[in-house]
C-alpha cells in the first residue's frame, strides 16, 4: 500500500496501527508512547470535508526507535520519508502547549496513544499560520460549517481562549488573517 496521493482517513488510520505494531515489536508492551496529530493530520481524523494531506504533522513523545519504527514503518509500506514528522515544531502554529489542550483519538496495540487536537485549537493553530497559499483559511471554514452542522457550533470565545491558551494572545497573529477570521465569526454568528 502506497501513498502516492497523500493520506486519507482509511489511510491514516491503517499507518498509525502499523506503526504502532512496529513500535511495540522494538520496545515491549511497557513502553507507550504518545503522538498529537495536528494540521491536515487532525482534520482528517476529526472531520469529513478534507479528503487528505501530504504528510503527518504530529507531537510525539516517545523512546528514540520511535524515529526508527517510523522509518521501518514508512519503508515496508512505501511512504515517503518523513511521513510522521514534528517539523510543524518550526513554524508560527507550534505552541508547547498543544499537548495539554489535545483530546484523546485511539490507542493501538496497546501503546501508542493517539490524540488529536479539537476544533477551536485547530482554528487557533490555522489562524497563527495563516498560509493563504495552503489550506489553513479553507480549513477554518470548513471546521466551523461542519461544527455548525454537528450541532456544536464554535463561538469567538472559545476560539479566543484556545488563541489565549496556546499563545498568550492575539498580539502574535497575522493581521489579514485574523480580519478574515473576524469575517467568518460574522457570518456565522448571523446564521444562528
Amino acid at each position: 500500500m502506497s501513498v502516492e496521493k497523500g493520506f486519507t482517513k482509511e489511510n491514516l488510520d491503517y499507518y498509525l496501527k502499523e506503526l504502532a505494531k512496529e513500535f511495540r515489536k522494538r520496545n515491549g508492551k511497557n513502553t507507550p508512547a504518545a503522538i498529537v496529530l495536528v494540521g491536515g493530520a487532525a482534520i482528517l481524523a476529526n472531520y469529513g470535508f478534507r479528503e487528505m494531506t501530504y504528510d503527518i504533522d504530529a507531537v510525539i513523545t516517545a523512546s528514540s526507535t520511535m524515529k526508527e519504527a517510523v522509518n521501518t514503518v514508512g519503508d515496508r509500506l512505501g511512504l515517503p520519508n518523513g511521513w510522521l514528522n514534528a517539523d510543524f515544531k518550526n513554524t508560527s502554529s507550534y505552541s508547547p502547549k498543544l499537548s495539554q489542550y489535545s483530546k484523546y483519538y485511539r490507542t493501538y496495540s496497546n501503546v501508542l496513544n493517539i490524540r488529536t487536537i479539537s476544533a477551536e485549537y485547530l482554528v487557533a493553530m490555522k489562524l497563527m499560520s495563516g498560509r493563504r497559499y495552503k489550506k489553513d483559511l479553507s480549513d477554518i471554514i470548513g471546521i466551523l460549517s461542519e461544527q455548525e452542522r454537528r450541532g456544536e457550533p464554535l463561538s469567538y470565545r472559545q476560539i479566543d481562549c484556545a488563541v489565549r491558551n496556546l499563545y498568550g494572545g492575539w498580539r502574535h497573529y497575522k493581521r489579514l488573517p485574523c480580519l478574515g477570521m473576524g469575517n467568518v465569526m460574522q457570518m456565522e454568528a448571523g446564521k444562528s
